[in-house]
């Protein structure tokens, strides 16, 4: 019986065995085409999916998350209008500049508490206008 290789690039290869060898030759190719078989029956593949136009969503991503901090983004520099300049001016320097409260307080000839009591209004202020 003749057995037939063919490597990976191609290459075709026979080589001459005996009928007991043959015969096992076939029946593992046979055995491995059926198990394949049976393990893709169960499966789909994301290429398939593909193809048929479908998607499978993304469970790494927290979807209300997202739209929420795109609603937010939107709403934000609404509200950042609605504060007085100065008020504007302490959110930019904190949080847009990236400035210490201690910097911002020596700046401003106050202490550091009295920036810490302005941001909380801020931030009050803000969380109306947000809601």
């Amino acid at each position: 019986m003749k057995i037939k290789y063919e490597f990976l690039t191609g290459e075709r290869f026979e080589v001459e065995a005996p009928d007991v060898i043959g015969e096992v030759c076939v029946s593992i190719d046979r055995e491995t085409a059926n198990s394949n078989r049976r393990e893709t029956r169960r499966h789909r593949y994301f290429s398939e999916l593909a193809e048929q136009g479908k998607q499978l969503p993304d469970q790494g991503q927290d979807i209300p998350a997202i739209l929420e901090r795109k609603e937010m983004s939107r709403a934000l520099p609404a509200a950042l209008d609605k504060l007085l300049p100065q008020q504007r001016e302490l959110i930019l320097a904190v949080f847009y500049e990236g400035r210490s409260i201690s910097e911002i307080a020596r700046e401003q000839g106050v202490n550091e508490k009295a920036i810490r009591k302005r941001l909380k209004k801020i931030y009050q202020k803000l969380k109306i206008f947000l809601d």
